[in-house]
């Protein structure tokens, strides 16, 4: 364990960032200290030249995440205009983070829970998880975390996700056909087979994995021309940075599996 954090547990080990959610009573939901870990967390995970790629996932047998802790709350802004989305903090992505994130997913994962899994470069699942977003039943306008998840899923999938609300949860094996994750394994094997992905990952030179991140995330919403323009940009820098570490002549192909 690297640095004592109050929600959640981080450690790194084989250029592996380990983060995981740790309030087990609380379901896992998020609150005002753990906005501001996972700033932090984002922030050296950036910096840190030694790690590679990130684990997310949480502890208990219950859940992932559930979203927003309703009763601890999270801080706003008296000015309404001066109010901050605190996915701002959650998400790798919008905190400038082009390391691999694999999110391993079990249980119920709720709402605000897709601040993450919206951001993560792969998404695995137990076969016991439940994906659901509560907001609607409680009168509230499901907005953000629904706008995220369309642009990683049918656009009526996420509209119905968004609008059934408690009346319906999604099976994992129905997440796994529509491409919500890419992989289904026993709860018992979540964490092996996140850490597997991770290893593969991070053995590979550290530069040309997080080019290829930042390349494809960053040219999303544009057109599929300048998203190739910008495209090549990112190889003209990217490869000669990262190729001089793979020598062609000892290099060994590795024995692959199929999926």
């Amino acid at each position: 364990m690297d640095r004592d954090y109050n929600t959640v547990l981080f450690e790194v080990e084989d250029h592996i960032a380990t983060v995981t959610l740790d309030r087990e009573d609380r379901l896992n939901a998020f609150n005002q200290t753990m906005l501001e870990e996972f700033r932090e967390i984002w922030a050296r995970v950036r910096a840190d030249d030694a790690i590679h790629v990130v684990v997310l996932r949480a502890a208990g047998e219950k859940a992932f995440c559930t979203g927003v802790d309703v009763t601890d709350g999270i801080d706003k802004a008296a000015n309404v205009w001066s109010q901050d989305d605190p996915g701002r903090a959650l998400g790798p992505k919008q905190n400038q983070v082009w390391k691999p994130v694999i999110a391993a997913l079990h249980g119920m994962v709720a709402g605000g829970a897709f601040y993450w899994i919206n951001e993560a470069d792969i998404v695995i699942s137990s076969d016991d998880a439940t994906f659901f977003d509560p907001h609607v039943s409680y009168g509230m306008t499901s907005a953000l975390e629904p706008i995220g998840l369309a642009r990683r899923i049918p656009l009526g999938e996420a509209l119905r996700w968004a609008l059934i609300g408690l009346d319906e949860r999604m099976s994992a094996a129905r997440a796994r056909e529509i491409g919500l994750v890419s992989e289904l394994v026993p709860h018992s094997e979540l964490w092996p087979r996140a850490k597997e992905l991770a290893r593969i990952i991070a053995a590979k030179p550290p530069a040309a994995i997080q080019g290829t991140v930042k390349a494809i995330w960053q040219t999303l919403d544009m057109d599929r021309d300048t998203a190739q323009a910008v495209g090549w940009n990112y190889t003209t820098i990217g490869n000669p940075i990262g190729m001089p570490a793979v020598s062609r002549e000892r290099f060994v192909k590795p024995r692959w599996r199929l999926r």
